[in-house]
């Protein structure tokens, strides 16, 4: 059996019906989005290896929907559209879609799409460290060194963290933070994420008015930066 989550997109309740009959039944695992909103936020909670995307949605579109996930995640992305123009295509691959397949499409050839996408993901490794002169980041162990000293953090320190050093480079927006660390109900942490952000830079950077490593991306969010 094959369980690699897949997050079905899509706000017509009988085409994402068939689709997960169709999905569970080959073995897939299966979770629902029916907005823009709902999309991003389930990438951020719960790192699907591939989204089916339909490209309308009641509060954005689709191309919306990439160009904001690749700003956090390489999640693969196959795109189901009535839309077929070369424009289009064009467009949604350039924002980062991995595919494309319009409405109708046979089973046979979304499962065959499908297949593809996942053979051109990485396997899966045991994580390893980060590590510069000055800093260790050990994942497996949960454990941080500075300066070949070790330095206490809080569970919540070290998952924002470890989110931060594994999408190194991408803004992180505080919306996508707050939910992948407190959990999809969460509201008013922004409070919270700022504390933490405060007290982790004080652990992990030498100059922590001046940060280093996690920057501020000024009302939008922060980012890891090697």
């Amino acid at each position: 059996m094959n369980y690699d989550l897949i997050l079905l997109v899509d706000d017509d309740s009988a085409i994402r019906k068939m689709l997960r009959i169709a999905l569970e039944a080959k073995g897939y695992q299966i979770i629902e989005a029916i907005s823009k909103k709902d999309t991003i936020e389930s990438i951020a909670l719960h790192s699907p290896k591939l989204v089916l995307l339909d490209l309308q949605l009641p509060d954005g579109n689709g191309l919306e929907v990439i160009q904001e996930v690749r700003t956090f995640s390489d999640v693969p992305f196959i795109v189901l559209s009535v839309m077929n123009s070369e424009e289009d295509k064009i467009a949604l691959l350039d924002a980062g879609a991995d595919d494309y397949i319009t409405k109708p499409f046979s089973m046979g050839e979304l499962l065959a799409r499908i297949r593809t996408a996942f053979r051109r993901l990485p396997s899966e490794e045991t994580p390893i460290n980060w590590e510069n002169e000055n800093l260790i980041i050990d994942f497996a162990n949960h454990q941080v060194f500075k300066h070949n000293q070790t330095i206490k953090l809080t569970p919540t320190e070290f998952q924002i963290l470890t989110y931060l050093v594994k999408n190194s480079g991408k803004i992180i927006t505080h919306e996508i933070l707050i939910k992948t660390i407190w959990g999809e109900m969460a509201q008013n942490e922004m409070n919270s994420l700022r504390v933490h952000i405060t007290q982790l830079r004080k652990k992990i950077e030498d100059t922590p008015n001046q940060p280093e490593w996690i920057t501020t991306v000024p009302g939008v969010g922060y980012r890891w930066t090697n």
